[in-house]
């Protein structure tokens, strides 16, 4: 049975509209919950009150914490800023293998420690000198209102805003949703559908949609995740498939991040991906045109490089999240070879580093 929605969470939602049978679609996501009063949709946190659909998590965070940007990931978007990560609490995908499923998969509303409107919110990376927010930790479509609002404030004080997504949207709110956005990480988490079926409850086609959206109509900086489970989506061929598939649809210049899988949440008789399989995944992706790819989850030396496409130069080394050597152009441009270099650049006055400092934000009153 459904949670009962109290009046506190009861924040006007939009995208859905009235069915024949009285019932109330969500038209945020594929997923298309239809809802009687009372009811939550799969992402546990958008709900029908009556005749309206309500967002539950609006103002209300799982916590606040200032990163390096290189930890979203995010390797060409300012690279060595420092922004401001926040969540909520739900997703709207059922990934059997979340990392983060303590928050995604949360039926209840005590992980929502901190409150913040959006000016705090802004207010407060302002004041931490933060280049950026992070919209993270779990998908940030299913608290899209909340998302853009702070997003409009951020602007205002010319902070990024960041999308961590699994891109699970339809259509005219990624519309709107992604026009509130400067950067994004997209998860795309398999190149099947068959995995995103069985692993995920979602399917391949949506998440395309929306990749091939934001390379061809918008301005939003991209970067692309893939975590690599042993035995499901790691094989030679669908990594092949899929970096064939990111140099044509959405060109070589987008950065794609190999990341090795931890056992976790409902995956954890699966043992954690070998160094090696990252190694092959990058050479392949590397061999099908693409000129950014890294490794994550693991220390690598080159997998954390950025190299010049052109002169092969070494341009940023990174150990972890921490830069120790940085030699973009402030205006994006290899230094040997004048080359532009993919990205949102500008002049390198140091580094936030590795750190990791959580943050409290009050409501305002």
């Amino acid at each position: 049975m459904d949670e009962p929605i109290s009046l506190s969470e009861q924040h006007p939602a939009n995208y859905w509209h009235w069915l024949d049978d009285g019932r109330i679609q969500c038209d945020l996501c594929p997923r298309d919950c239809k809802l009687h009063d009372g009811q939550r949709g799969a992402c546990f946190v958008r709900g029908r009150v009556g005749d309206t659909m309500v967002l539950t998590t609006y103002g209300r965070s799982s916590g606040f914490c200032v990163d390096p940007v290189e930890k979203k990931p995010l390797n060409h978007f300012y690279p060595g800023s420092s922004i401001l990560s926040f969540g909520t609490a739900g997703c709207n995908l059922a990934c059997k293998f979340c990392q983060n499923w303590d928050i995604s998969k949360s039926r209840s509303f005590d992980k929502l420690a901190d409150q913040a409107s959006p000016e705090a919110i802004a207010r407060s990376a302002e004041e931490l000198g933060c280049k950026s927010i992070a919209f993270t930790y779990n998908d940030p479509v299913i608290f899209a209102e909340y998302a853009m609002d702070v997003a409009d404030v951020c602007h205002a004080r010319d902070i990024k805003t960041v999308a961590v997504t699994a891109g699970y949207i339809h259509e005219q709110p990624r519309r709107d949703f992604f026009a509130k956005m400067d950067a994004a990480n997209v998860d795309l988490k398999a190149f099947t559908d068959e995995f995103y079926v069985k692993q995920t409850g979602a399917h391949l086609q949506p998440v395309l949609d929306t990749l091939k959206y934001l390379k061809r109509e918008t301005k939003v900086w991209v970067e692309i995740t893939t975590l690599l489970i042993p035995g499901l989506n790691d094989s030679a061929q669908e990594i092949s498939a899929m970096s064939a598939w990111i140099a044509k649809e959405l060109g070589v210049n987008v950065p794609l991040h190999f990341s090795a899988f931890h056992p976790d949440y409902k995956m954890t008789r699966i043992p954690g991906t070998p160094t090696e399989t990252l190694i092959q995944a990058r050479q392949i992706a590397l061999d099908a045109g693409l000129l950014y790819v890294y490794m994550g989850n693991v220390h690598s030396a080159e997998g954390d490089t950025t190299y010049c496409p052109s002169c092969g130069s070494i341009l940023i080394v990174r150990d972890w999240y921490e830069i120790k050597q940085y030699h973009v152009a402030p205006d994006g441009h290899c230094p040997d070879c004048n080359i532009h270099i993919a990205g949102c650049f500008e002049k390198f006055a140091g580094q936030f580093g590795r750190q990791r400092i959580p943050v409290a934000i009050g409501r305002e009153k």
